[in-house]
């Protein structure tokens, strides 16, 4: 992955497979340049043995392929950045990742287009599930809520509608690049 964005699309898609009705995207940076990445939901969680071994290349849910590259490649991203990396799950309640990076390590990701990131997830998925941003900075903290944005379409309206597609990427790109925008993106 050549960015922190991909990653999270990447790590996304599996909150979205395990059927998450809310995914929630955190990222903050303090003032000592860390940057902390959550992400967490309520989908189908995982067994205490899947956990276990979840950090490994070779253990997948998926049929299609016996590997699955997005927790272990974040895990040792995170901790070649001289940050860390915890997964915590449980089943039928949902998952949190977490990972934190020193982004003045020169083996730290940049963030990439976080905003076009969280607009792809919304895209692709336009009416199911909710996603909630939350980001701070030391420019300023934000949030972005789709059940607001739902709220105050209507529930029949997708995401993917011409119109709303391109009011949520102003909105995204506002919201997101006034808290990050110029640090690391």
């Amino acid at each position: 992955m050549r960015d922190l964005s991909l990653h999270l699309l990447d790590l996304a898609q599996n909150s979205i497979t395990a059927g998450a009705n809310l995914v929630t995207v955190r990222m903050t940076l303090d003032d000592s340049g860390m940057l902390t990445m959550e992400l967490e939901d309520d989908g189908k969680g995982m067994s205490p043995e899947l956990l276990a071994r979840v950090t490994s290349p070779f253990a997948t849910t998926r049929t299609t392929r016996k590997v699955g590259l997005g927790i272990p490649m974040m895990k040792e991203n995170a901790e070649k950045a001289g940050g860390n990396f915890t997964l915590e799950s449980e089943e039928g309640k949902g998952t949190k990742l977490t990972a934190s990076m020193d982004t003045g390590n020169i083996d730290c990701l940049p963030m990439g287009d976080l905003s076009g990131t969280m607009l792809s997830l919304m895209l692709t998925n336009p009416l199911h599930p909710d996603f909630l941003f939350e980001g701070k900075s030391p420019k300023g903290e934000g949030t972005f809520d789709t059940r607001e944005v739902r709220t105050a379409l209507g529930s029949d309206i997708p995401f993917n509608e011409p119109s709303v597609a391109a009011w949520l990427k102003e909105a995204l790109d506002e919201e997101i690049n006034s808290i990050f925008g110029g640090i690391l993106i």
